[in-house]
């Protein structure tokens, strides 16, 4: 563990290492929708090994309603949004929307069964509809969404093209790593979609000239 890792551990907490399967017997029954980001789902998609630190379940942001009922008597969640961390306690106001019972700009909650247990899932609540994608940052850029996922053994993930998109933002090192990693696996349409998206959202971006080979 890096020092930086050691830190934020020491601040929030440690977290308990959680697999696609585990995934999967969480959302077991869950009457939304839901798929698995980050890096799990440019592993799953590549069988190229990464290292994980945690795990990305996403839902519907304007499902959270379902989310909270879901996770009632399993997890506790808290709202995770700048560095700070506030409980959602599952009878404050459970059939509000994200907007009103989150802080604004929050999109994910982290949850774990109690204060004395580690960390176990970062959900990811996403824009759209049961029905399209709509990328967080810029909602000119939406799918199906049919098509902004696919399936295997059960489980859904996020397109790589997708999730590729989203880690040029930050464009730390382990982002340039997954891109080098998944590149080699994305078709020509593939391609296309995130040199677009990259043009229409970060004008520039040094993945452009590689996407466009």
């Amino acid at each position: 563990m890096g020092d930086e890792d050691a830190e934020f551990e020491r601040l929030y907490g440690a977290w308990l290492p959680r697999t696609p399967s585990d995934v999967s017997q969480l959302f077991r029954d869950y009457p939304g929708t839901w798929w698995i980001a980050g890096g799990w789902a440019l592993e799953a998609f590549t069988g190229v090994s990464r290292h994980h630190e945690d795990i990305d379940p996403s839902v519907l942001r304007e499902e959270l309603p379902l989310l909270r009922r879901h996770l009632a008597d399993r997890l506790d969640a808290w709202s995770a949004f700048s560095g700070a961390l506030r409980s959602l306690r599952p009878d404050d106001r459970p059939d509000a929307p994200a907007d009103d019972i989150l802080p604004d700009g929050c999109g994910q909650l982290w949850t774990r069964r109690g204060a004395a247990h580690p960390w176990e899932y970062d959900i990811l609540l996403s824009q759209g509809t049961n029905s399209e994608w709509v990328y967080k940052r810029d909602a000119r850029v939406r799918m199906p969404l049919a098509d902004a996922l696919w399936e295997r053994d059960g489980v859904r993930y996020l397109q790589p093209e997708i999730q590729l998109l989203y880690k040029a933002k930050g464009q730390r090192p382990k982002d340039d790593a997954d891109f080098v990693a998944t590149l080699p696996f994305l078709d020509d349409r593939r391609r296309a979609w995130l040199r677009d998206s990259l043009s229409t959202t970060i004008p520039g971006h040094d993945w452009l000239a590689s996407v466009a080979r």
